[in-house]
């Protein structure tokens, strides 16, 4: 009922969010003598305000249309390569003149985690100029009917290996976040069956592998909860007229809800100052603020199956950190990984993800050589930092390159090569 009283009320206020709309184009319309005063752009700051706290946020788009290569533009095309009900998988096809052959091929496996795989359009624009890279595109679940059957964490494990195998040999795989579990898990599947194609090397960042390890309030609620009261209190049906219609869902407007209660008192600055921007017409500080909360608002649905999985496997039973994690019948053991090199990457101040969580995996996949083996904790940056930012620019996606540069063959793996990262 909720969820139904929800769109309920997304509907009713449309008819306010047209006239704010209207009164906002009325006072800036530069036709009009009071666009230019500060009584017009106080009314259109307020119109702008309504309208943008009570509208439903898109899938925003990556536009991701050029990159710079050797001091160069180079076009980039959005490609669909793979396609299931749940998710497609994106390239970002670089118009090169010739092929760089020492780039490598990346597979970024973005959060399944409330927001669209775009909020690593950073980590895609800098990774673009040294590499060919494919991501993740998860689909709303919401937009899934029910025709096309359910989604859970096996499901997504079986994702990744066919991902993987489409792609073919010497793919490395970046897991960021929530899919650091999947990543660890479909690799050890993978070798455990001595598939020719398992990827090269596997970079996890800020990835909640053991989250017994430094505990954070998000680790915490789900210690406190069972598995039964998420069932309870956060599973709902997807209402008309959405064509996931009846499929019972963890609502995006729900994750948001806990997204900005973390930090609410940051928010409420963020509007206040958005809103003195606009009157003070400061246009380049109030488009930013714009193009972070289009972001930032844009949530999407998980299927509930996916979301109970996760939280009992990952959160609750620490499945794959205790060795009895199950897929399609077969224990995820770790062990078997022998041959692909592993990278793991923390923030200093991660707050959502704590310090030694990600670093864990070592520990995990003891037949892993010390020397296909790093990790790298990243100074003063929190969880997005790990991913996005100047200091993943400058300091943490060399460090990865670095890392896929000297791990390029499987048979060159075989005499240990790999230099330390400080």
């Amino acid at each position: 009922m909720f969820y139904k009283f929800y769109e309920m009320n997304h509907a009713l206020m449309q008819p306010w969010r047209t006239m704010a709309e209207a009164t906002g184009m009325f006072y800036r319309n530069p036709a009009n003598p009071f666009s230019q005063t500060k009584y017009g752009r106080t009314m259109a700051a307020w119109a702008e305000v309504f309208e943008r706290t009570t509208r439903r946020y898109g899938k925003p788009a990556f536009g991701l249309n050029e990159t710079i290569i050797d001091d160069k533009e180079v076009a980039v095309v959005e490609k669909n390569v793979w396609e299931k009900p749940f998710c497609k998988l994106l390239h970002f096809s670089r118009a090169l003149k010739k092929p760089r052959g020492n780039d490598p091929k990346i597979l970024l496996v973005a959060p399944m985690s409330g927001h669209y795989a775009t909020l690593l359009r950073g980590t895609v624009e800098r990774l673009l100029p040294e590499a060919e890279v494919y991501i993740t595109d998860w689909v709303d679940a919401r937009d899934v009917p029910l025709s096309k059957g359910s989604f859970d964490l096996s499901d997504y494990i079986d994702y990744l290996i066919e991902m993987v195998d489409h792609l073919g040999p010497d793919t490395h795989i970046i897991g960021v976040c929530q899919p650091s579990v999947p990543v660890l898990a479909a690799v050890a599947m993978m070798e455990k069956r001595k598939d020719a194609v398992s990827p090269l090397s596997m970079t996890l960042m800020g990835g909640p592998i053991d989250t017994r390890r430094n505990p954070t309030a998000v680790n915490d609620l789900a210690e406190e909860k069972d598995i039964e009261w998420f069932r309870d209190n956060v599973i709902m049906d997807v209402p008309f007229p959405n064509p996931g219609l009846g499929r019972q869902v963890y609502p995006g407007f729900l994750q948001l809800t806990g997204f900005m209660s973390m930090n609410l008192d940051r928010h409420m600055i963020a509007q206040k100052d958005f809103f003195m921007h606009l009157v003070r017409d400061d246009g380049d500080s109030a488009e930013k603020h714009r193009d972070f909360y289009d972001e930032y608002l844009a949530v999407m649905d998980l299927t509930a199956e996916f979301y109970l999985q996760t939280i009992e496997v990952v959160f609750i039973e620490h499945s794959l950190a205790k060795g009895t994690m199950m897929h399609r019948g077969e224990k995820v053991d770790l062990s078997a990984i022998k041959n692909v090199a592993l990278f793991t990457i923390e923030g200093e101040n991660d707050d959502i993800t704590g310090r030694g969580q990600t670093e864990a995996a070592h520990d995990l996949c003891p037949n892993i050589p010390d020397a296909f083996k790093q990790h790298y904790e990243q100074p003063s940056v929190g969880h997005y930092g790990v991913f996005n930012g100047s200091r993943f620019r400058n300091e943490v996606a060399p460090r990865i390159l670095d890392f896929m540069s000297e791990t390029k063959t499987r048979k060159s793996r075989q005499k240990p090569a790999l230099r330390a990262v400080s």
